[in-house]
């Protein structure tokens, strides 16, 4: 590994700046920054060069001793400072790749940002582009995956219909697990998990849901220090009493309806038992008050915090205290950006676009991914015991219907609909309709195909006498399982859809109808949640 502060062959290095626990000017942090990432590796000349750079946790850990000071903890100034230098040598490193220098040259990109504007001009990546670069060929590579040393991650890609891979450097995500556990239990567990007994972190996250739910998190979950790790993948009652029988305190992270059914597992256990569960954290979705509620009746000491979370990136932020729904990044392990159209942060109270780019791994960098969600920006933390970018979840992005912790293709579960409505004798909604759009509601659990015709009134009674509510429901039960993706096929059948508790029907509209939700140009988004 080359030394940070001098390369071979360089005989003259600088020094770092000198600096009391991380508070440094601009400049100075600058010139650390340069420092810690200097030329010869910020620019690197080929593959080979690549395979040998330092990894960026080395960085991080030369910056906490430099500064004195654990990262999370460093000033803001520094932290912008080093992931702009990352961000540089992450620019540098794609356009060794043929492909990659094509498509930041469209953009008028073809070095290295100087600042903070012009990294805003590098292009969003979207889930098209992942697949085309890293599946196949996976031609978007530095680094060929030839040379080894590589995890294949993949997850359904519900938001096209179409599976979804990408590649990681194993070394990577040992970094990213150890940099992300220690910060859950410096900044979130702690706090809950209290005392001198044993405490426990579980798991009910599954394998074959996607081959990274699991693996990914738990990568992360083993790496929290002072806790025993259970993957205990999906539990029958008595195996969370087995669990929870353990003497001490406990935290479990899985998917939200994972945890939603925890109070109905929970009913006849012990006391002891139920007052041992600290900590419940959600993976995904959105829990409801009434589940908190009843979670907290079986379990008195419980609180629910949000796990934020993707494929492309395990760790994107945390609910460190339930009286405050924002979630904070973990310092030093992404980039997180909230972005509008045009890929330019917006301002602190805004909504915008969720855009992620890993820190760590040199070898298949993705710049700038949007991982089809809405946030809202909010004023940075900036305390003494942690300094760190905040933002708060606001919704997805996309054509995707989601209930509860299940995705599927809403393109997909309209055409399905369409073809089953018809082999019912209902009307043919491929031809009639103007208009369509699925209105999700999470809280009630309904979820309505609005479409909007010519002749409302006979259609409408075509769907409501002729057919009626039930086989309309049965319609979508039964479509609603055709939508899911190849990782995904066996996830859902009719019996489990029944099971979500959703109620599913049509409403036919007026096709000037101001029912269906249009944009400021006219367009109509496919999907619209609501609370």
């Amino acid at each position: 590994m080359t030394d940070t502060a001098q390369a071979p062959g360089v005989t003259h290095a600088a020094h770092a700046p000198h600096t009391a626990h991380g508070t440094l000017s601009p400049g100075s942090a600058e010139e650390l920054a340069n420092w810690l990432i200097p030329d010869w590796e910020v620019k690197p000349e080929g593959i080979d060069a690549v395979r040998t750079l330092p990894s960026f946790a080395s960085k991080l850990r030369e910056c906490e001793r430099v500064c004195q000071a654990p990262y999370s903890r460093i000033s803001h100034t520094v932290q912008d400072a080093l992931a702009l230098r990352r961000a540089q040598q992450l620019v540098n490193t794609v356009l060794l790749n043929p492909l990659w220098q094509s498509r930041l040259a469209d953009a008028g990109v073809t070095g290295a940002p100087a600042d903070w504007e012009a990294w805003q001009r590098v292009p969003l990546s979207d889930k098209d582009l992942q697949r085309d670069f890293f599946m196949g060929a996976r031609p978007g590579m530095v680094v060929p995956l030839g040379h080894g040393g590589f995890e294949i991650v993949a997850s359904g890609g519900t938001s096209g219909g179409l599976p979804l891979e990408t590649v990681y450097p194993l070394s990577e995500l040992r970094d990213t697990y150890e940099i992300a556990g220690r910060f859950m239990g410096t900044h979130q567990l702690a706090h809950y998990l209290p005392g001198n007994t044993p405490k426990w972190l579980c798991t009910t996250l599954a394998d074959y849901q996607m081959w990274s739910s699991g693996t990914m998190v738990g990568g992360v979950l083993q790496q929290v220090p002072g806790v025993n790790y259970i993957g205990a993948g999906p539990v029958t009652a008595p195996v969370l009493e087995h669990m929870f029988g353990y003497p001490g305190p406990k935290a479990l992270m899985g998917i939200t309806a994972g945890i939603a059914i925890l109070s109905e597992l929970g009913a006849g256990m012990s006391l002891e038992a139920r007052e041992s569960f600290r900590v419940a954290l959600y993976g995904s979705g959105v829990l409801s008050q009434r589940k908190r509620a009843e979670l907290l009746a079986v379990y008195p000491n419980v609180v629910v915090l949000s796990y934020f979370a993707a494929t492309q990136a395990e760790t994107i932020g945390l609910q460190l205290r339930a009286g405050s729904p924002v979630l904070s990044a973990v310092p030093g392990l992404h980039l997180v950006e909230i972005v509008d159209e045009q890929g330019n942060w917006v301002a602190e109270g805004e909504e915008g676009e969720l855009v992620v780019t890993r820190l760590h791994g040199h070898e298949a960098p993705l710049l700038r991914l949007k991982l089809g969600d809405r946030m809202i920006r909010r004023p940075r933390f900036d305390g003494p015991e942690l300094k760190t970018q905040q933002f708060e979840f606001a919704g997805r992005t996309g054509e995707v219907l989601h209930l509860n912790d299940s995705q599927y293709s809403a393109s997909h579960a309209y055409r399905a609909v369409c073809e089953r409505l018809l082999l019912a004798g209902g009307p043919d909604l491929g031809e009639l309709a103007h208009d369509v759009q699925f209105v999700n509601h999470r809280e009630s659990r309904s979820l309505v195909l609005l479409a909007s015709v010519d002749d409302v009134a006979g259609l409408s009674y075509q769907l409501d006498v002729a057919l009626g509510r039930h086989i309309v429901h049965q319609v979508f039960v039964d479509a609603l399982p055709q939508s899911l993706s190849l990782f995904n096929h066996g996830e859902a059948n009719p019996a489990s859809i029944e099971k979500t508790g959703y109620g599913f029907r049509i409403q036919l509209v007026a096709r000037a109808s101001a029912e269906i939700e249009r944009t400021a140009i006219g367009k109509v988004p496919l999907v619209r949640d609501r609370g």
